[in-house]
């Protein structure tokens, strides 16, 4: 695996008015951000606990001027951060103090629609939902869904690898793009993959998929489209414990069964979405569980059968069926409506990405559930249940002394116990700066080398995202001192919420 990792002293950051004077003769004056006023909006993304200023923000409007800027900043050793829309929930697109944040909201363009061989090609400013409403016109549809989809990027998508509540199936991110242009921190367009079932060479499009912005800078993307579907129809089943619920999951899918969708919820988030969209969810059950049949309408009535029968035998205290699409689509809105109507329930949530062995879904929903109890923090569990990702949304008061500590905490403990299950410290946020110190509990020395040699390959002066996703060697070894956090402010440099 190579020798260990030497630990390299930051380049400097080169002078931000120097900068700033290249980046005017090159851009348009409105494409450049300055003041704090107009900075203010990018200072976090969706994990809005940290925050910082940007030193500037740049709005290129084509690929050219993002080529320019990337020239800028490599010249004058500035460091960049890309952005799309800001819902990452990982700090991926944190800035940084003394760099470039690089908006990609204008690039925005559907370049084409192939329905014949089912692809669309974006710009990375596109919306995830825009995707498949283009694509409609020909009965196709585009398959990742994240919650957020109706304001996410595919750019942001592809960068995090997102998912979505029919990831099971279908895949994510990764699984469903087919062709990627990408700036290097040259400056340099470079093509990957295509509409070609094979392309030769090293597979480089799975490795800018969930790439964090630390290897390129995406411009274009590719994504297969999928023929929608004669019927999809959601049967709710809920239980009166979490843990039938959990087995539950694990009990479909070793059947053999794999349904479009599997997601569960437990009674706060239960309570939370009825509270805030009103869909007719069973309030007193301990957990729901929402599977979504898709298919022939052969195929999705068998499916019925089959899952209620496996829901009923393993103790499901009511099991109903969709009875036309309004209902289905209210169902699926409670879901997707869950991290906003729990947000009500608290000042402040602190949302966790884990996955783990579906195996595990019982005893780690119990384990979740005594942790919270000990740092005296509510828990409401929202998930893709079908692939193990697990979302618990931790309910804290960032103004009470303390309490974001207390969360911090306990979110790194729920991570570093889908690490001991087996699991990983994400399914489809990313690593960002939440979970760069549990990055040391899920890899070596000898891992984590090789992921900062293959940064190098790409980045050699660390301009891209610096300081993200892949701890260095030296702050694995003081996390290793430290109980979690150890009481203390994980990046002493950030602003408080």
């Amino acid at each position: 695996m190579g020798t260990p990792l030497q630990e390299r002293t930051p380049a400097p950051h080169g002078n931000q008015a120097a900068l700033l004077a290249a980046l005017r003769a090159l851009l348009p004056r409105e494409a450049l951000l300055v003041s704090e006023e107009d900075k203010r909006p990018y200072e976090c993304d969706g994990l809005s606990a940290y925050r910082r200023l940007p030193g500037l923000v740049a709005l290129p409007e084509n690929i050219e001027q993002v080529r320019q800027i990337l020239r800028a900043c490599r010249e004058h050793g500035v460091p960049v951060v890309t952005r799309g829309a800001g819902t990452g929930l990982s700090g991926g697109a944190l800035p940084h103090p003394e760099g470039v944040l690089l908006s990609l909201s204008k690039l925005a363009r559907i370049l084409e629609i192939d329905p014949v061989n089912r692809t669309a090609t974006v710009e990375p400013g596109v919306r995830n939902l825009a995707i498949s409403e283009a694509a409609a016109p020909h009965g196709l549809y585009y398959a990742p869904d994240p919650s957020s989809q109706i304001a996410c990027s595919i750019g942001g998508n592809v960068a995090e690898n997102a998912g979505g509540v029919h990831c099971l199936k279908y895949g994510l991110t990764v699984h469903n793009v087919v062709g990627l242009k990408f700036l290097t921190v040259d400056g340099e367009l470079i093509t990957l993959g295509g509409k070609a079932l094979d392309i030769p060479g090293y597979d480089l499009l799975a490795l800018l998929t969930g790439s964090e912005g630390m290897l390129g800078v995406i411009v274009e993307v590719t994504v297969k489209l999928l023929p929608k579907p004669e019927r999809a129809q959601v049967v709710l089943a809920a239980f009166d414990s979490v843990e039938k619920a959990g087995d539950a999951v694990a009990v479909i899918i070793a059947s053999g069964f794999i349904p479009g969708g599997l997601e569960m919820m437990d009674n706060p988030a239960i309570r939370a979405a009825e509270d805030y969209v009103k869909v007719g969810y069973p309030v007193e059950a301990a957990a729901i569980l929402l599977c979504e049949l898709d298919g022939t309408d052969v195929e999705v009535s068998d499916g019925i059968a089959r899952v209620r029968e496996l829901l009923l035998n393993q103790g499901a205290t009511e099991v109903r069926t969709a009875k036309d699409e309004a209902e289905r689509l209210r169902m699926w809105a409670g879901r997707k409506s869950a991290f906003p109507a729990v947000g009500r329930l608290a000042p402040d949530y602190y949302c966790m990405d884990g996955t783990i062995p579906r195996k595990h879904l019982a005893t780690v929903l119990r384990r979740i559930g005594e942790l919270s109890r000990e740092h005296g923090l509510p828990v409401a569990n929202v998930f893709h249940a079908g692939d193990g990702n697990l979302h618990p949304l931790i309910l804290y008061d960032a103004n009470k002394p303390g309490d974001l500590e207390r969360t911090e905490e306990l979110g790194g403990r729920i991570l570093e116990l889908c690490v001991e299950v087996g699991g990983t410290i994400t399914g489809e946020h990313g690593v960002g700066m939440e979970k760069i110190n549990q990055m040391c509990v899920q890899f070596a020395q000898e891992e984590l080398t090789q992921f900062h040699a293959l940064r190098h390959a790409f980045d050699p002066d660390d301009i891209l995202n610096p300081g993200k996703a892949v701890p260095t060697l030296a702050r694995c070894a003081e996390f290793g001192r430290m109980h979690v956090h150890g009481g203390k402010l994980p990046f002493p440099d950030l602003e408080r919420f």
